[in-house]
């Protein structure tokens, strides 16, 4: 392998809990819940699939299936989609529905996983290219600039820079070219065994990781290392 492709959500960085997100919000709108409430709001929100990296919607609604299925090929689908599960959810001010979408692309949602940084610097040091390939509706490089991760990455592809998401093989075609690399000489790093398992298709090998929460899950990227050069 002379290049790693690697996912963002749940594989480098995890986003953080329903109840801090949904918190961090509220703070922000010098509002506040009954601790009850607050708990049922943030266990409602989780059931919805409203943040992005987060849970799967336990159910889509009918007139969100579509919009849904195509949520990363722009940055409008993107915030219509998760938008339109967030209120499902009652919610105080119905302005904490946007509020709660901007919450989640700020580098203080995220965290890197534990060995994130020394496996990118690793690879950097060993001459391998690295690419970040993505589903996504925002610009995520803020967040890699913020948690010290950008300086070990030549390349980021976003699905809705592109308008095409991952499976479709084009978009890992993008990334494998925006390095310059053959895909049967690249690995594709990821924790969706269906959208990351796309670039197989190109001829990429593929490894999995789950997408757990960061304390459970201190090592999962350093078999990498053994897996190229």
């Amino acid at each position: 392998m002379t290049a790693v492709l690697f996912d963002f959500s749940g594989t480098l960085c995890r986003i953080e809990s329903v109840d801090s997100w949904l918190r961090a919000v509220l703070t922000e709108a010098d509002l506040t819940l009954p601790e009850a409430e607050l708990a049922e709001t943030a266990q409602a929100l989780e059931r919805s699939g409203a943040l992005p990296g987060g849970s799967t919607p336990a159910h889509v609604p009918r007139e969100l299936a579509e919009l849904w299925a195509t949520r990363d090929s722009s940055a409008e689908r993107h915030r219509a989609a998760y938008t339109g599960l967030s209120r499902q959810v009652p919610l105080p001010d119905a302005r904490l529905h946007d509020a709660l979408y901007d919450r989640h692309r700020t580098p203080a949602a995220w965290a890197p996983y534990p060995d994130a940084v020394e496996v990118l610097r690793a690879l950097r040091e060993g001459g391998i290219g690295v690419g970040v390939v993505s589903n996504i509706g925002w610009d995520l490089r803020p967040v890699f600039r913020e948690h010290a991760l950008d300086p070990f990455v030549d390349s980021y592809t976003l699905s809705y820079e592109h308008g095409v998401q991952k499976p479709d093989p084009r978009l890992f075609a993008a990334a494998c070219a925006a390095l310059g690399t053959d895909p049967r000489d690249t690995l594709m790093v990821g924790d969706e065994r269906r959208a990351d398992g796309g670039a197989a298709a190109l001829g990429c090998r593929v490894h999995f990781v789950d997408p757990l929460p960061i304390a459970e899950r201190p090592d999962s990227l350093r078999p990498i290392l053994g897996m190229v050069g």
